[in-house]
């Protein structure tokens, strides 16, 4: 199960659920991976809805790789993301939203 304490957001690849989750290594790779932009003109573009399907791309792999998932960005351009783009934009937001805040209290 997702742990929202714990920032983790379930995605289906192929039909299996995989836990995603933004680390702090998970933000390093991401950061790395965004070359000259920063995390906070990521987050920015998000909370605006100017994102990129780069960007997505790059906070799903992030996110699944600090949830203890082993591939490459290149692996996701076969699978079939249960949702499609638009689910996947929306686990990549909520990613990003739960690595920068704290959750809601019951």
């Amino acid at each position: 199960m997702a742990n929202p304490w714990r920032g983790d957001v379930a995605l289906q690849l192929d039909g299996v659920r995989h836990v995603a989750r933004l680390t702090l290594g998970a933000l390093a790779e991401l950061e790395s991976t965004l070359d000259s932009d920063t995390l906070v003109g990521l987050v920015g573009r998000f909370e605006q809805g100017n994102y990129s399907s780069r960007d997505v791309l790059a906070v799903v792999v992030a996110g699944l790789r600090g949830g203890g998932w082993t591939g490459q960005s290149a692996d996701l351009m076969s699978v079939d993301i249960e949702g499609g783009p638009v689910a996947a934009a929306q686990a990549a937001a909520r990613l990003l939203a739960q690595a920068f805040s704290l959750p809601e209290g019951p």
